[in-house]
């Protein structure tokens, strides 16, 4: 069986109309209208009020929620679902995203949303959470963009369903866009602008709105680069000041960082504040990355120890031997703790993508707050008119309230009631309608009063809104008074650093490891260690005294040398100079109160405290000690360097060093000093030198019940002191004691061993030598705690007995040790 066709033939008066079109001519219409619309209604942002479609969108429909920074805050759905229900007919997500972004105060630099949750973290390390956890509201900013939006200050247009209305632009009482920056992507354009400091912007809108053909030079007085959010460094101004010019540039972001000691041991680079949009842990991993690679030599660990109190606090531990500020120049080159960032000022124009300088920025902004302030000021001027015609046509009825009751209570019905008043008192139909309407009890004495007050407030306004409309100086006036309002109460101060020229490091390039230069070590007399930044004497007596300033002991060294520390022990323990924290470089005596302590560097038993510093050099003349029961030695410098303990000197119980000494020339002289007041002082030549292992030999005289208090090198052409301080075995307290200060050279040479001469005469209750010490000339005293300590005036007897103590003295030193 045949199939019957289904088709049916053209009415007999159709006409075929097929159209040509060239598939070139559709497609470039066709895509021209889809840049325009991205452009238009996505990607760009608008340059009245710094805002995209989508960011306009939310603070209005936020503003319409009545969601006031004064009220509670509501879960960001909610929001988000009324924006897109209402005025944004896209996805949930680019709408929470946009909100997000808009709460996030390292991305705004004055923030429109007030957040309440986990909006992020700092290059997104840490993504929002999802949005029906979240809450927000209106920051307090962002009510000066809705300002007045109800007066008539802004255009409105259909939805896109047309059964709601939404805003053009917003009024925006502050420069948005410039103050927040923007970013986007469009069609064949792209923006990328940074955010600035609002005062400075501010000032130069001002000062353009008082001088309108001011050039770009004054306007950059004013705002002189970008001020991101999370501060850093911009390095080179070259770029901006071209983005400024023309509206594209180029210029760098580096990190703060400041060089800290992060240990005893050890320095370290301290983050402070990152480039825009970069976080942490994109830092972190690209050192990672580095070190592992080892493309990247000198770092230790890398730790983040950032917390709400403290913010951002990046710690990037240096090894030992290398140079800080050569491997933050390292990081600069290969993290992104130096990015750059390209400004493309592209912005909506009367509905036109163009690229704009500062200038035209400024100039578009204040054009439309002239425009927004010149329709709201007609707005009110038209309100108070109404306002005011309602209020005279009251106070007419006032005059003659019997006759609008009898007229009123004549009349047939209201609409007869209101032309004969109208009639009778020449009032319009509005006037008329408002008596009718307003009750009697309105009708008293003092309601005339207020009436008549009202009406005299009006006039004023009225008058002083038309002298702003008939006055473009009184309208620039009242947008300049009211910049000025803003930033003094939103104003901060500036966040980023602008620094001119191409490095904010040094310009030389500096070693990556130290350089094994000269240096010295010193001992202070508190126990601290550290190591100075060149091998130059140390400062005179006469210097700016500090505290810690008493050396007790130092040597010459090189940076990445050893030198030994002698304990009371008898043992030479090994230090490795690197290791110990530099001094910085400064006119006074060195601070050592920046070293650490020695238990950082050296494994000491409970009763064992370092005496000297030692060079571990073998053509030295050797180290000379002296023990607390009399015993000398000259050690042979012997020192394998594969040994990191040795001992110096066989002790016999109950014995241990209370001095020591490293010999310079050989021609020193050794110096006891008794608990019972004698000083014996020989020659070193005297002393024959032994091996590591001898025990050394006498060395003074000991009367029974008595110690060695003070053992000491001095160099007999120099001019030396000699320091004593006598007391009593029975009392501890500092004023029965007495001191005495004489010249070295009172007292002569003895041969070792035997007893010396009385260098202290002992005052009726005194009995013991409690403090004593012999050295070069002038002498440095110091308390306990370290703190400077005067000295009494030299007394030139050597058996004379002292004057009485003042204060406390723990240590002396000489000059430059």
């Amino acid at each position: 069986m045949a199939r019957r066709s289904t088709k049916t033939a053209p009415p007999e008066d159709f006409e075929e109309r097929i159209l040509d079109i060239d598939v070139i001519d559709e497609m470039q219409g066709s895509f021209l209208e889809y840049a325009y619309s991205v452009i238009y209604s996505r990607a760009l942002p608008d340059a009245r009020d710094g805002m995209k479609p989508v960011h306009r969108r939310i603070v209005y429909q936020m503003n319409e929620m009545n969601l006031r920074p004064d009220r509670g805050y509501v879960k960001c759905a909610r929001v988000v679902g009324e924006v897109m229900g209402k005025l944004h007919p896209h996805g949930d997500a680019s709408i929470y995203d946009a909100l997000v972004r808009m709460a996030q105060p390292f991305s705004m630099r004055l923030p429109l949303v007030d957040g309440h949750g986990n909006f992020g973290s700092l290059g997104n390390d840490d993504p929002p959470a999802a949005m029906r956890y979240t809450e927000c509201r209106m920051a307090d900013a962002t009510s000066l963009m809705t300002e007045s939006i109800d007066e008539d200050t802004v255009d409105f247009e259909p939805n896109y369903d047309g059964q709601e209305r939404e805003p053009v632009t917003l009024p925006a009482a502050y420069p948005n866009l410039l103050v927040n920056g923007a970013s986007g992507i469009a069609v064949g354009m792209a923006t990328n602008m940074p955010p600035h400091n609002l005062g400075e912007v501010v000032q130069a809108a001002r000062h353009l709105i008082k001088h309108p053909g001011a050039d770009l030079e004054t306007l950059m007085r004013f705002v002189p680069g970008p001020d991101l959010p999370t501060g850093g460094r911009i390095v080179g101004l070259s770029g901006v000041q071209d983005a400024y010019a023309t509206g594209r540039g180029t210029f760098k972001i580096r990190a703060t960082v400041s060089v800290e000691d992060v240990t005893p041991r050890r320095k370290g680079l301290v983050v402070t504040e990152l480039p825009f949009a970069v976080g942490p842990e994109k830092v972190i991993s690209k050192i990672k990355d580095l070190v592992s690679s080892k493309k990247l030599q000198g770092i230790a660990d890398v730790k983040d120890l950032t917390d709400r109190q403290h913010g951002l606090r990046l710690v990037i531990e240096v090894k030992n031997g290398f140079v800080p500020e050569a491997l933050l120049e390292q990081l600069y080159r290969l993290t992104p703790m130096e990015e750059s960032f390209g400004i493309n000022n592209v912005a909506l124009v009367d509905g036109q993508p163009l690229t704009l300088g500062l200038k035209e920025l400024l100039e578009v902004y204040l054009d439309h707050r002239f425009s927004v302030v010149r329709r709201r000021s007609e707005f009110r001027r038209t309100k108070r008119r109404d306002r005011l015609h309602l209020v005279e046509g009251l106070l007419v009825a006032l005059l003659d309230i019997d006759e609008v009751i009898r007229l009123i209570r004549s009349s047939d019905n209201s609409a007869q009631a209101k032309q004969r008043l109208m009639e009778h008192f020449s009032l319009s139909d509005a006037q008329t309608q408002y008596i009718l309407d307003t009750p009697l009890r309105r009708l008293t004495r003092f309601d005339r009063i207020e009436l008549e007050g009202e009406r005299d407030k009006l006039n004023a306004e009225i008058a002083e809104l038309t002298r702003i409309l008939d006055s473009d100086t009184e309208l620039r006036k009242v947008v300049s008074a009211e910049l000025a309002t803003v930033a003094k109460k939103f104003g901060t101060p500036r966040r980023t650093l602008l620094i001119e020229g191409g490095s904010a490091v040094a310009a030389v390039p500096v070693p990556l490891q130290v350089a094994d230069d000269p240096c010295r070590v010193l001992l202070s007399s508190t126990g601290l260690l550290a190591r100075t930044a060149t091998g130059e004497p140390l400062p005179a007596a006469d210097a700016k005294r500090v505290k810690h300033d008493v050396i007790a002991s130092a040597v010459p060294a090189t940076a990445r040398g050893d030198v030994g520390a002698v304990t009371s022990a008898g043992r030479l323990l090994r230090v490795s100079v690197i290791d110990l924290p530099q001094l910085p470089e400064t006119p006074a005596a060195p601070n050592l109160s920046g070293g650490a302590p020695v238990a950082e560097f050296l494994a000491l038993e409970a009763d064992e405290t370092v005496i000297c510093l030692t060079t571990l050099d073998e053509s030295s003349p050797g180290l000379a000690l002296g023990t607390l029961l009399g015993v000398v030695k000259r050690v042979v410098p012997d020192y394998p360097s594969n040994k990191d303990e040795l001992e110096v000197i066989s002790l016999k119980d109950g014995d241990r060093i209370v001095g020591g000494a490293e010999l310079r020339t050989g021609e020193e002289d050794l110096v006891f000093i008794t608990t019972d007041a004698q000083l014996l002082r020989y020659q070193a030549a005297q002393v024959r030198p032994q091996g590591r292992a001898a025990g050394g030999m006498a060395g003074v005289k000991l009367a029974e019940g008595t110690e060695v208090l003070s053992f000491t090198a001095v160099d007999p052409s120099q001019d030396g002191v000699v320091f004593t301080v006598a007391g009593s075995h029975g009392t501890l307290d500092d004023s029965t004691r007495t001191a005495k200060l004489t010249p070295f050279d009172q007292y002569p040479r003895k041969g070792r061993a035997t007893g010396g001469v009385r260098c202290q005469r002992f005052l009726k209750g005194e009995d013991v030598l409690v403090f004593a010490w012999a050295g070069a000339s002038p002498a440095r005293a110091a308390k306990a705690n370290g703190s400077a300590a005067a000295l009494p005036e030299p007394d030139p007897r050597r058996d004379g007995s002292g004057t009485p103590l003042t204060h406390e003295i723990a240590a002396l030193a000489g000059p430059a040790l």
